[in-house]
């Protein structure tokens, strides 16, 4: 394997004399005679390996290896340092630095740990890969089916994964829009890159704005240390945006300054950063609604819809119930030790009949609830959770049968069904909030908010009503 080293050193004869020595291994030497110019090469090549001596002109070697830390905190950095200083050399070691050679140096004990910081660049580089191939493989595996509706959302991945556009992933929760994200990321130009996803709707709003672009130590109370923002992890690979329907808009014309521009400017620093990010956003909400009642900015949204890719919901691809289910009751049961082969004519139908208002998340939490109660091979209907089975009432219980209980827009329609849901989990759960929330598949911000907009009062939550609706005292 080919390796690109950077040195950095104000004497260009040192800079020479290495440069010859590491070429005859292969390696292709850049050369730099500051920390400004290194970091101008960092950020316009692929480096392996930095060896920067300690003293040099306008950014020394600790001021270089704290924003490599930084900004590259994957890359090694071998410290260049006189007999004289060692305790120096020592100090950057504590403070990141792999490993230091003293000034003159032996060639062979260059050569040795150069050699070494390369295995160990190597091997961070094999690990985050196999790390990535490992996530991949339980949320890719995860896209199952041969519906019409999906098959569309099959051909649409393929279509844009190569390219650098902004997608914009919309649809109800539950449907998969991180798995398609991962899907388009790992089968495009910039696979071997990070991943970086971020919940835009779990982060507290006074912490966005850092964890989107970082900060700099001592820039609000609190910030103890220089932080690395999510663009910067990011950076040469994608970054999901999950839930950006919900994000302030004070922070949406900095979002959409980072994607016209492509620069960051971390919290307390002045100057600005590149970054090469492929941004793929994702919501739940209809962000057109969301404009026309002026929570989410106009020329953002036509930033992030660039190629838009709407997914069904599950309840839209019937079809794929039966598939999916299959697929999670192999994966969950293997995960729990048992090995369940199918399931039971009658559960199927049930699964088939159920509206499925979580979609896929709910889908695999109700298939993982039966491999854990199941006492056989095959799943049968009594090992599904008992709510699978209240939309088989009678019809007279059945919500919207009569005229004059039919909501008067779609909006309340589907405000009844959400609600309806909620008190379910809410009563699953005894009423703790958090657990309704895990198996929702929302985090607890989101169903604080679902509560509230719904005008959810859990204290007054009574016991499940008959079929095994939860009522009001």
């Amino acid at each position: 394997m080919s390796h690109k080293v950077l040195v950095v050193d104000d004497e260009p004869k040192l800079c020479d004399l290495l440069s010859s020595v590491l070429s005859q291994n292969a390696i292709e030497v850049f050369t730099a005679g500051n920390g400004l110019q290194a970091l101008t090469l960092l950020e316009q090549e692929s480096i392996d390996l930095v060896i920067s001596d300690w003293r040099m002109p306008g950014m020394d070697g600790p001021q270089l290896l704290a924003e490599i830390k930084l900004r590259y905190p994957h890359i090694p950095v071998i410290v260049m340092t006189a007999y004289s200083t060692v305790k120096n050399a020592v100090q950057s070691m504590r403070n990141g630095a792999y490993d230091y050679i003293a000034k003159p140096f032996d060639i062979d004990e260059l050569d040795i740990t150069v050699s070494k910081a390369l295995q160990f660049r190597d091997i961070l580089r094999d690990n985050a890969r196999l790390r990535a191939e490992l996530d991949e493989h339980q949320h890719i595996d995860s896209l199952i089916g041969d519906s019409p509706s999906f098959r569309r959302v099959l051909q649409a991945i393929d279509s844009v994964r190569d390219s650098n556009a902004t997608i914009l992933l919309t649809g109800e929760s539950g449907t998969g829009k991180e798995m398609v994200a991962r899907a388009i990321h790992k089968h495009g130009s910039r696979a071997d890159q990070p991943f970086v996803a971020v919940n835009c709707a779990a982060i507290p709003e006074g912490l966005l704005e850092s964890e989107m672009f970082g900060h700099r130590k001592g820039a609000f109370t609190g910030a103890v240390a220089d932080r690395i923002g999510r663009f910067l992890q990011a950076d040469k690979g994608t970054l999901f945006l999950d839930e950006i329907g919900d994000m302030p808009l004070t922070l949406q014309a900095k979002i959409l300054r980072a994607l016209q521009e492509r620069v960051i400017e971390p919290v307390g620093e002045t100057r600005e950063r590149k970054v090469d990010v492929r941004v793929i956003a994702a919501t739940h909400k209809n962000l057109l609604e969301a404009v026309a009642k002026k929570e989410f900015r106009e020329d953002l949204y036509y930033r992030l819809n660039v190629f838009p890719i709407p997914l069904p919901a599950l309840r839209e691809r019937v079809e794929d119930i039966t598939p999916l289910a299959r697929h999670f009751a192999h994966s969950l049961g293997a995960t729990a030790g048992k090995r369940i082969t199918d399931f039971s004519p009658t559960a199927l139908q049930a699964m088939m009949h159920y509206h499925w208002p979580g979609n896929i998340r709910e889908l695999q939490n109700c298939v993982e609830r039966a491999t854990i109660v199941a006492t056989s091979s095959t799943i049968e209907d009594s090992d599904l959770p008992p709510y699978l089975f209240s939309g088989q009432m009678d019809q007279a219980d059945k919500p919207f049968t009569r005229l004059g209980d039919v909501p008067p827009d779609l909006e309340a329609a589907l405000a009844e069904v959400e609600k309806a849901y909620i008190l379910a989990a809410l009563q699953q759960t005894q009423g703790v909030q958090a657990a309704a929330a895990q198996l929702i598949g929302i985090s607890e911000r989101s169903l604080w908010y679902r509560l509230k907009k719904l005008d959810i009062h859990v204290d007054k939550i009574a016991r499940m009503g008959p079929n095994n609706i939860p009522s009001y005292e």
